[in-house]
């Protein structure tokens, strides 16, 4: 799936087409995906320009004047700007045609991403409980130390749950427990406002590196350019069960937790 540095590409590739554009058309070749596409992004979208486009957690949202188109990639979704002769391919759901006459194509083969609509000054309910970006000043150790107090489930799950801090998937959570030395496995109130200080800012600087490199390249994942994420071959611990740990030469243990995947060091990570 579709992690935050991967949407974040996703958005910084389509802001300089699309930001300013004006939406002339959308073409909807299937009625749903994983929800039924709302209404007013065929009736409403069309004739408006876009002032800007955001993200919000692993969902982009396109502004206009008449409210927001909000997107999410499911598991194997793309967004794609493309000159309007690109052959449809299968999956190729639905195209926004734009006033530079290049076409926003939304692609979407599993059928697990969404295209809503927020109304102005109005927060869908997929985003209403949603917890601080992890790039923002307010996500830091002490929001994790406090949220986590009382808390008996494993750090990991705690770390990816959305409504303490949003896109923090399975790839992510594991790179910075590894960097930050904490096992996945121990209770997340249970764990010292030092050490949470130490992990939310690992969170941080693996993340922004992520985005800087392009994101992590998993099975469908490509950027609007066509061009592959190059962070998925610095991973430390994320798909590595039972090879040497990178610091110390363990083997690196591999369960699951919360039913994801999750490998870690025995030895460096307590």
């Amino acid at each position: 799936m579709p992690e935050l540095p991967e949407v974040e590409t996703t958005r910084a590739g389509l802001a300089p087409h699309v930001l300013g554009r004006t939406i002339r058309s959308v073409v909807l070749r299937r009625p749903d995906l994983r929800w039924p596409i709302a209404g007013e992004v065929s009736t409403v979208l069309p004739g408006q320009r876009v002032e800007a486009i955001r993200r919000r957690a692993k969902y982009l949202l396109l502004d206009t004047g008449a409210g927001s188109a909000l997107l999410h990639l499911g598991m194997s979704g793309s967004l794609r700007v493309l000159d309007p002769d690109v052959p449809v391919r299968t999956h190729d759901h639905v195209d926004m045609t734009l006033d530079s006459g290049q076409i926003l194509r939304f692609n979407d083969p599993r059928r697990f991403g969404c295209l809503l609509w927020q109304a102005p000054g109005d927060t869908h309910d997929l985003l209403r409980d949603l917890g601080p970006e992890p790039l923002d000043d307010v996500f830091d150790g002490d929001h994790l130390f406090f949220a986590s107090r009382g808390r008996r489930a494993p750090v990991k799950t705690f770390l990816m749950d959305q409504r303490i801090v949003v896109g923090v998937g399975n790839i992510y959570a594991a790179e910075a427990l590894f960097a930050a030395g904490i096992s996945p496995l121990r209770d997340a109130g249970r764990i010292s406002r030092e050490r949470y200080a130490r992990l939310a800012a690992e969170v941080k600087r693996i993340l922004a590196y992520a985005i800087n490199r392009g994101g992590t390249t998993l099975r469908d994942f490509i950027s609007p350019d066509g061009a592959p994420g190059y962070f998925e071959q610095e991973l430390s611990a994320y798909g590595r069960g039972g090879l040497p740990c990178p610091a110390c030469g363990t083997p690196l243990r591999q369960a699951l937790v919360g039913q994801r995947a999750t490998v870690w060091c025995p030895r460096c990570q307590r």
